[in-house]
């Protein structure tokens, strides 16, 4: 498989624009915690911030958060707060790459963590309020043995991931979404995923990829607040 040469630059990143990227990383998550611990604001601007800052996102993810149906946006809504947070903080730090999220990044309309976290906490609540795309079910059987034998144990049963522990809810995701971080991660795109899954993500087949994105997908996605009742 040819190596992506972008992913070949930005792997010999000197030291300190890693160091860097995990200040970033370190601030947004302490951010959050003071906001889960219910430290107070730390902004003037009232609870209306994140949807404001919102605002620059749906042009993408729409204004539920629901993405879009083919793939290149992803559903946001009920997502965990830590996984938001996270993944933000990776596009900012250029540990993930999207030319559109680098696009956005480049433009520093989140300047501060708590900006961050308030984002993101606004996105967590969005309700999920379409089903999301799916694939044709084809491989629906071999998706599901692979996501039960491979990926509930952390995901959890239904896909609805873990808050806790910033593992990301999978179930209700777009299918073209879902089977591209696939590919991204096999390829070399997502450093983070692919140190984490690409083994794995490599033995699967083309049939298994499409059967376990297309599985996810038909799942339902829960807010956080359903999952806990």
């Amino acid at each position: 498989m040819v190596e992506n040469p972008h992913a070949r630059r930005r792997r010999s990143r000197p030291m300190m624009g890693r160091m860097s990227h995990l200040t970033v990383r370190g601030s947004c998550l302490l951010a959050l915690a003071l906001l889960a611990v219910g430290a107070g604001p730390l902004w003037a601007d009232g609870p209306s911030r994140g949807e404001s800052l919102y605002a620059t996102c749906s042009a993408c993810h729409g204004a539920a958060g629901m993405g879009q149906p083919e793939g290149p946006a992803p559903v946001l809504a009920a997502q965990h707060e830590t996984v938001l947070m996270a993944q933000l903080a990776d596009y900012r730090g250029g540990s993930r790459w999207d030319p559109r999220m680098e696009h956005v990044a480049r433009l520093r309309m989140v300047e501060r963590p708590e900006d961050l976290a308030e984002l993101a906490s606004f996105i967590s609540q969005l309700d999920p309020s379409l089903p999301a795309a799916i694939g044709t079910g084809e491989s629906l059987a071999a998706g599901a043995r692979v996501f039960v034998m491979g990926c509930a144990s952390c995901h959890g049963a239904t896909g609805q991931g873990d808050a806790v522990r910033g593992v990301p809810r999978l179930a209700g995701q777009h299918h073209g979404y879902l089977r591209r971080q696939v590919q991204d991660a096999v390829e070399g795109r997502r450093p983070r995923l692919q140190a984490s899954h690409g083994r794995r993500f490599a033995t699967l087949s083309a049939a298994e990829i499409e059967g376990l994105a297309d599985y996810l997908s038909r799942n339902v996605r829960r807010t956080s607040s359903a999952q806990a009742r």
